[in-house]
């Protein structure tokens, strides 16, 4: 009795087949079902902007708020709408019904600009949202927005008697193939080789030559063609044997003649083992050389030893140099750091100077003025007229005395903080927007001779406690990086600096209009040394100063994209609070 029949495994393969494809098909058919519906319903929920953003527009623009709840209602009345959200021009919610998201999270306060689809969210609602808006004198006016929520329940609901049409008609199918299936193989496999296999057991081998198959079925199938095989065989294997008794006479005559030739072998042996003995004596003296080739050996194992000892001492040789041009690499990195602090001063002296020398020249002039008055008072020719001339002078000199003298103030404070904290590391507490501020204020005598503009969009109320220096020279480095090589050849060149406030996280978006770098400039921006302006004075190491001073003293990240002609991006990633090893390090 068979176990693994032929027929049966065939049987389950094909049936397996069909099973894998028909749930397959079934499945991707409930799926573009669901999908259609799924797209029907949106394209229902854009109709109803149609039907009813005219009046609930007006209701709003009325502020009749009891309208727009009773508009609301009948729009969460249609089967097809979960939830709806209605938000007047403020932003603010009029009326929220139904199983809705949080809006806020969505738009903030803004109001949606234009119709837009809200996709899958993972509570299964997905919705159509659009503004309202308003025409008044020929002028539209944004008066709100609404927001429509349908969810995966309603799409499943319209596309259930669908799946079960679909799941019935698979399984019909299913079984009547089956049925057809199991009919087939037992009529055209199963039967034929059953009597097959039947009449191979019944072979004689001694009678071999009378045997043959034949099969009820005459039809030229593989069955037939294997019983033809078999028949064949069967009068291979009768020739076969008769050549293997004919093959073994002449066995019989071939065992005579080994016989004959095992004597002349022996005869053979003799004469080679007299030539082996030959062998030996040159192979003693082959030994006898191979150990004059050990003591060459030797003798330059003992040289390469002493050229590996010449090569160690080049090896600490060669660290020495290592250790001393890293010292050497890290006196040029505070070289470079003491030059910006040094361009500061020199710029912030020449701003200084101009408040200065106007408050000096108001200062002498009021002198000249008020020794005057003392004059006329002395001599008792003061005139009404030449005291009120004299206190509008004295007011519009003090006046200019005040706002000059408070202008270089700023300028000193300014100065004196970010020189400070450039030239150490301490960490402090600073509101980042002003110190942005202060930070571009330090910059202003580069600035003031570009028509470049330095956009700052930063929370007011971001307070970080840190290396203030850190901060100072990454972005003076980055501004002065625009101004020299991005901008160059730009006369209008535009910085935005965008500063956000996440979790723990301070992210940084820095990013100029300028002429941007190629991809093998952009592979080596942050290496030492390197730099496009090496002609011209450059050191290449204020970006590899940016980086380090991210990376190690801030323990953030940075990264940079650009392509020519379309500017250059930082972005940059700071813990709002320094890890303790780099607190106590500082």
């Amino acid at each position: 009795m068979l176990h693994n029949s032929l027929s049966k495994k065939l049987l389950t393969s094909v049936l397996s087949v069909y099973f894998v494809l028909t749930f397959v098909v079934t499945c991707a058919q409930i799926f573009a079902e669901y999908f259609n519906t799924k797209s029907y319903i949106r394209n229902e929920l854009q109709t109803l902007q149609q039907t009813f953003s005219g009046s609930l527009t007006r209701a709003i623009w009325e502020l009749n708020t009891d309208q727009s709840i009773t508009i609301a209602e009948g729009l969460l009345a249609i089967p097809m709408v979960e939830g709806i959200i209605v938000r007047d021009d403020s932003g603010e919610v009029i009326s929220q019904l139904g199983r809705s998201l949080d809006i806020r999270e969505l738009y903030s306060k803004q109001l949606v600009q234009d119709a837009a689809m809200i996709e899958d969210t993972p509570s299964g609602l997905f919705g159509y949202t659009f503004p309202l808006i308003f025409e008044f004198s020929g002028r539209e006016t944004q008066v709100g927005d609404v927001t429509l929520f349908s969810s995966r329940d309603v799409v499943v609901s319209r596309i259930i008697v669908s799946i079960y049409l679909l799941v019935g008609n698979a399984m019909i199918k299913t079984t009547f193939l089956i049925l057809l299936f199991l009919l087939a193989f037992r009529k055209h496999l199963t039967r034929p080789l059953q009597q097959l296999t039947e009449q191979i057991e019944t072979v004689e081998p001694d009678a071999i030559e009378d045997t043959r198959i034949r099969l009820d079925n005459q039809e030229q199938n593989e069955l037939n063609v294997m019983a033809q095989a078999f028949n064949n065989l069967i009068a291979k294997v009768v020739e076969y044997r008769d050549k293997l008794r004919r093959t073994q006479r002449e066995l019989l005559k071939s065992n005579e003649k080994l016989d004959q030739q095992n004597i002349e072998l022996e005869q053979e042996v003799a004469r080679k083992t007299s030539n082996l003995s030959q062998a030996m004596m040159d192979l003693q003296q082959q030994k006898y050389e191979l150990e004059k080739q050990k003591l060459s050996l030797t003798e330059e194992i003992e040289l390469r030893r002493q050229t590996e000892q010449e090569l160690l001492a080049k090896q600490r040789e060669m660290q020495r140099y290592m250790d001393e041009l890293n010292t050497t690499q890290e006196r040029l990195l505070g070289s470079e750091k003491m030059a910006a602090l040094g361009g500061l001063v020199a710029g912030i002296t020449h701003d200084i100077n101009t408040p200065v020398g106007i408050s000096v020249t108001a200062t002498s002039f009021l002198q000249e003025r008020l020794a005057e008055l003392e004059q006329a008072h002395s001599n008792q020719t003061l005139t009404p007229a030449e005291l009120a001339q004299f206190i509008s002078e004295a007011k519009q000199s003090t006046e200019l005395l005040s706002s000059n003298l408070t202008r270089a103030s700023e300028l000193v404070a300014s100065f004196k903080q970010i020189a400070v904290d450039q030239a150490s590391e301490a960490v402090r507490t600073i509101n980042f927007k002003e110190y942005l501020g202060e930070v571009i204020r330090s910059l202003h005598p580069k600035l003031k001779h570009t028509e470049h503009e330095i956009n700052i969009q930063c929370p007011d109320d971001l307070v970080l406690n840190l290396p203030a220096g850190a901060i100072s020279q990454i972005f003076t480095n980055l501004i002065m990086n625009s101004l020299i090589h991005g901008f160059e050849g730009v006369k209008h060149g535009h910085i935005d600096i965008l500063v956000r406030d996440q979790d723990n996280r301070v992210l940084i978006e820095y990013s100029d209009d300028g002429c941007g770098v190629n991809a093998a400039q952009l592979e080596q921006l942050f290496n030492p040394y390197f730099t496009t302006k090496r002609d011209q004075g450059g050191s290449g190491l204020g970006t590899h100063i940016t980086f380090n001073l991210v990376k190690q003293t801030l323990g953030g990240e940075i990264a940079v994209s650009s392509k020519p002609n379309q500017g250059l991006q930082y972005f940059i990633s700071l813990p709002k609070d320094l890890p303790k090893p780099m607190q106590m390090f500082n």
